[in-house]
């Protein structure tokens, strides 16, 4: 029986410019460094990892995207855009929420998500 996802993975094409971006522009921090092939961040019961590692997958592949809770969703898109992040979606409402979608150096896709009260 599945009891929870244990990570969700973006292949990227290079490790230095991929951390860069989701260590300094995003703010996560590293819990786990395997040989600069596969670099995870714990964020609260789940883990987003980054690798270069061939997976049978392409970089910036569309497919399934991660959706990152943010605290507050205006400061974090308004700092997104002066540090020059692209923009698939400007912030959009929903009934459970707001979100705008950003892009990493690869063009995987990044939902920024702040849930309503």
């Amino acid at each position: 029986m599945i009891t929870s996802i244990a990570f969700t993975v973006y292949l990227v094409s290079n490790m230095e410019r991929a951390r860069v971006f989701y260590e300094h522009v995003l703010g996560l921090h590293v819990s786990h460094n395997y040989q600069d092939v596969w670099v995870e961040y714990d964020l609260g019961d789940s883990t987003f990892a980054i690798t270069t590692t061939e997976m049978g997958h392409t970089p910036g592949a569309k497919g399934a995207v991660v959706a990152f809770e943010v605290s507050d969703l205006d400061a974090c898109v308004q700092k997104m855009k002066e540090r020059a992040v692209p923009f698939v979606a400007e912030i959009f409402d929903t009934p459970v929420c707001r979100m705008a979608v950003i892009e990493d150096p690869d063009g995987n896709h990044i939902t920024i998500h702040k849930r309503h009260a």
